[in-house]
C-alpha cells in the first residue's frame, strides 16, 4: 500500500480510538518515509488523544524538523505545550502557525493561552476581534458561547450559540448547548 493510503487507513484508525494500531501505522510510515511530516504528525495525533503531551510534542518536533510549512504542524505542538503549560513556547507555536497561513485554529488556540495565560479579558477582546474579522467561523461562536457558559453568562452564551446555530443548524454540540441552557 502506498503512503497516502496508509496514511488515510491510520487516520481512520485513530478516528475509531484503535490508537495501538494507528501508531504501529505511524511508526511503519516513518520507517518507509523518514522525511515525511505527516508520518509524525500521525503519531502526535495518536500521543494527543491519549494525553500524552510530551511524546506528542517529540513527535511534532521531528515532523517539523522534515516540514516547517505547514501550520497544522505548529498548531498541534503548541496545543501539546499549552496541555504542558509551557505557556511561551505555546505561544510562539501559535502565532507561527497565524504567520504561515492565518489557521483558525492556532487562532483559537491562542485564545485559550490567553486564558490559560489569566489573560481573561484580552483572550475575550482577541475572540470578539476574530468574530468582527472572520463572521462565518462558527468555531468562533462556539468558543464564545462555551466561555460565556463557564463565566455564569447563560443569556449571553446562549446567544452565541444561536448565531452559531443560525450557521450549522445540525450542530449537535450547539444542540445541546441551547437545549441545557433553556432547561436551567
Amino acid at each position: 500500500m502506498d503512503f497516502e493510503n496508509k496514511l488515510k487507513e491510520g487516520v481512520e484508525l485513530l478516528n475509531e480510538n484503535k490508537y495501538k494500531e494507528s501508531l504501529d501505522i505511524a511508526k511503519e510510515l516513518q520507517e518507509q518515509e523518514p522525511d515525511e511530516a505527516d508520518a509524525y504528525r500521525l503519531e502526535a495525533m495518536v500521543m494527543q488523544k491519549q494525553n500524552q503531551w510530551e511524546n506528542s510534542e517529540e513527535a511534532l518536533d521531528n515532523a517539523i524538523e522534515c516540514d516547517d510549512t505547514k501550520s497544522n504542524l505548529y498548531n498541534l505542538r503548541g496545543f501539546a505545550r499549552l496541555n504542558q503549560e509551557k505557556l511561551d513556547e505555546a505561544e510562539e507555536d501559535f502565532k507561527k502557525a497565524i504567520e504561515i497561513d492565518d489557521s483558525a485554529a492556532a487562532h483559537r488556540n491562542l485564545v485559550l493561552h490567553k486564558i490559560m495565560n489569566n489573560d481573561t479579558n484580552e483572550g475575550l477582546t482577541y475572540l470578539l476581534q476574530r468574530i468582527k474579522e472572520d463572521p462565518q467561523d462558527i468555531e468562533n461562536w462556539i468558543l464564545m458561547g462555551d466561555l460565556m457558559q463557564r463565566a455564569g453568562q447563560g443569556d449571553k452564551a446562549k446567544s452565541y450559540y444561536e448565531q452559531a446555530q443560525k450557521m450549522d443548524p445540525e450542530n449537535e454540540y450547539v444542540k445541546k448547548q441551547i437545549e441545557n441552557l433553556e432547561n436551567n
